[in-house]
C-alpha cells in the first residue's frame, strides 16, 4: 500500500516580494539622487566654522578667474541682477547661497551684497568645514 501526501510541497519560487524591494530600491535612489545639487565648478571655499540648515533657492559662484555664474550659467556682472530677479522674484525669504573662491578679492563678494540687498534677498556664504 503507497502512502501519498496529499499536501504537496510546490517547488515554484515567487518573484512578487523581490520585485517590490527592487521598485522600492529603484525609487529610493531616484529620489536621493535628485536631492544632490552637485556643482561643475571646482572652487575652494574657504573655512567657516558654522553651517547653516537654510536651504538657497540658487547659487551665485564667483571663479578664481573672477567669472560669476549663477548655478552653472556663466553670465556678466552687469546681468547679474536681471538674471537673479528672474530666477528669484520677488520673495523676500529667499536664500541666495554665494560660492566664492578663496582667492577672489572681498570687493567681488561685495558686489553681489548689494544686489541682494537692493532686492531684499538673504545670503549664504558656502564655506568648508574646518
Amino acid at each position: 500500500m503507497a502512502i501519498t501526501s496529499k499536501n504537496k510541497v510546490s517547488i515554484n519560487f515567487s518573484n512578487a516580494g523581490m520585485s517590490d524591494i527592487v521598485f522600492l530600491l529603484l525609487l529610493f535612489f531616484m529620489l536621493t539622487s535628485t536631492l544632490v545639487h552637485p556643482t561643475a565648478l571646482k572652487l575652494l571655499l574657504p573655512k567657516g566654522a558654522t553651517q547653516t540648515s537654510a536651504r538657497p533657492m540658487t547659487t551665485v559662484s564667483i571663479t578664481k578667474d573672477l567669472q560669476y555664474y549663477v548655478e552653472d550659467q556663466p553670465i556678466q556682472l552687469e546681468n547679474l541682477e536681471a538674471a537673479l530677479q528672474s530666477k528669484v522674484g520677488s520673495n523676500p525669504e529667499i536664500y541666495v547661497s554665494v560660492h566664492a573662491d578663496r582667492s577672489v578679492p572681498v570687493e567681488y563678494v561685495v558686489n553681489i551684497m548689494n544686489i541682494a540687498a537692493r532686492n531684499q534677498y538673504k545670503l549664504i556664504l558656502a564655506t568648508t568645514p574646518k
